[in-house]
């Protein structure tokens, strides 16, 4: 009974805290956006060069565990046990929870943001296109993936190896023991990453309703509107919580499966009504220049010039990612019983890298064809970019369509994600959290997401920009989890 009083004060302290902080973004917005504003350059200005080596020393870890330490072979759960799910299954859950909603939103405009204004090259020129490819990379690549890596591999030992709750506090137990991380310091911890979850994915909710209305907009004039929008957050939050509800196996799983067919359908289908071999010629060779300045763009702040473009791209993501964390790396860790280490970090570091690689240079090769002022013309409205570099492709219009049924999948499936581990936060780190919890965090999520909309004009950049404060604390439990898969690895007896 004490267990369940205690995370009971967990959860309710968590919602009181990300209501308080909504309610004072909606009434007071000018303060809240200038507080998050500061909060978010101070760090950026201070300790970018934190951020940078951090992000990298888990690219580091992960190698290093995954494929030159003792404890590689070891597997995620009793030696004998065997993964739950196809590696194509666990694969389109963890891709689709990753990265979801981004991807679509960034896959043309990013690239072609870089190409329109690169650092120490003139724009539009070859040098900018590779420019424009190797920051892609970078910051869609084995950073990001190595940062979900990291979390979910301590959670997944700790859940399926050692027995221990699905939290985030379960994390420290090799650290401070196991009385203090269910005390003080862990209802600290587990608080702070349900509002890490819940501010990261009402900002990625909002932001892809907004570029689902564009895409409707810029193909059947569908009118960008309040009402619209809170049409397709509802529609889709049904459709998320019935998906939650029906669990992993017979819910999540299929639809991330599905997921993954339209967006292999869409990467096919661009390759082949794009320039082809530009595309191959572009991939070998960004790819090649990424591996060659890898450590050196890693560890790139701004130091020596232009260091407000470094805070509002690489830094910017860097610290976005690390807020996703706990949603993601909670979720992978759920679904990679029985796979071993090694295994793991190829399937949650290197595949989905690969994956992304592909996709940015499918669509910011397409755009970039398209030329400077083209380009100069696409990324003054991010959500409609992907559509517009389509209307010139042939069959783009159709292209475009499943693209938004992609949007739409990737909404869900990131939502049913952060449902299912929200739900199992509050249930004591309950495996197979019950359907009530699902359907009050489903609300919950979506009440955020439309108060945000609704109530203020830059609700969700705010509430975006303040989480990604939040991310340096985190940081620091990034690094300790680092320290923590160590010491318990060292006391396993295989």
């Amino acid at each position: 009974m004490a267990d369940k009083k205690q995370f009971n004060y967990t959860f309710f302290i968590s919602i009181i805290i990300t209501i308080a902080v909504v309610i004072w973004g909606i009434a007071s917005p000018s303060t809240f956006e200038n507080m998050a504003n500061a909060a978010f350059g101070f760090l950026v200005d201070k300790f970018g060069w934190f951020y940078t080596i951090t992000m990298m020393s888990f690219v580091g870890f992960a190698i290093w565990i995954g494929f030159f330490s003792k404890y590689k072979n070891i597997r995620l759960g009793e030696q004998n046990s065997k993964p739950e799910y196809s590696f194509l299954t666990w694969f389109a859950m963890l891709f689709s929870a990753g990265m979801g909603i981004g991807l679509v939103f960034w896959g043309a405009a990013e690239p072609m943001n870089y190409f329109v204004a690169p650092l120490g090259v003139e724009a539009g020129t070859p040098e900018a296109a590779r420019f424009a490819m190797q920051k892609s990379f970078l910051h869609w690549g084995f950073h990001p993936w190595a940062n979900y890596a990291i979390f979910a591999l301590a959670s997944a030992l700790m859940q399926f190896r050692y027995n221990k709750p699905c939290l985030v506090s379960s994390v420290f137990i090799p650290l401070i023991g196991e009385e203090r991380a269910n005390g003080t310091i862990g209802k600290i911890i587990d608080i702070f990453s349900i509002f890490a979850v819940l501010a990261a994915i009402a900002t990625s909710l909002g932001l892809g309703t907004y570029q689902i209305n564009s895409g409707l907009k810029f193909l059947f004039n569908i009118p960008e509107t309040t009402s619209v929008q809170l049409s397709i957050v509802i529609i889709i939050t049904i459709i998320y919580i019935v998906s939650t509800v029906t669990g992993l196996d017979n819910g999540i799983k299929h639809l991330a499966n599905i997921n993954v067919y339209i967006f292999t359908f869409v990467i096919i289908a661009c390759f082949l009504v794009g320039p082809s071999i530009k595309i191959l010629d572009t991939f070998i060779e960004s790819t090649g220049y990424y591996i060659q300045t890898f450590i050196g763009s890693g560890l790139e702040d701004g130091a020596f010039f232009n260091k407000k473009w470094y805070g509002s791209w690489t830094i910017f993501y860097f610290t976005w990612f690390i807020v996703w964390t706990p949603f993601v790396g909670t979720f992978i860790a759920r679904i990679s019983k029985g796979r071993t280490i090694k295994e793991f970090i190829i399937g949650v570091m290197i595949a989905p890298s690969i994956a992304s690689f592909i996709w940015f240079v499918i669509a910011g090769t397409m755009g970039i064809e398209q030329g400077l002022e083209f380009a100069k013309e696409a990324i003054k409205s991010t959500p409609t970019t992907l559509f517009s570099v389509l209307s010139n492709y042939t069959f783009g219009n159709i292209i475009s369509i499943i693209c938004v049924c992609l949007l739409v999948t990737f909404f869900v499936t990131s939502a049913n994600s952060s449902t299912f581990v929200l739900a199992m936060f509050s249930s004591h780190g309950d495996l197979h959290p019950k359907g009530p919890k699902k359907i009050l965090w489903g609300i919950v999520q979506s009440g955020l997401t439309l108060a945000l909309m609704i109530g203020s004009v830059n609700g969700l950049q705010m509430l975006q920009t303040a989480s990604i404060a939040a991310a340096f604390p985190f940081s620091f439990i990034m690094i300790f989890t680092m320290v923590s898969i160590v010491k318990m690895l060292k006391k396993d007896s295989v």
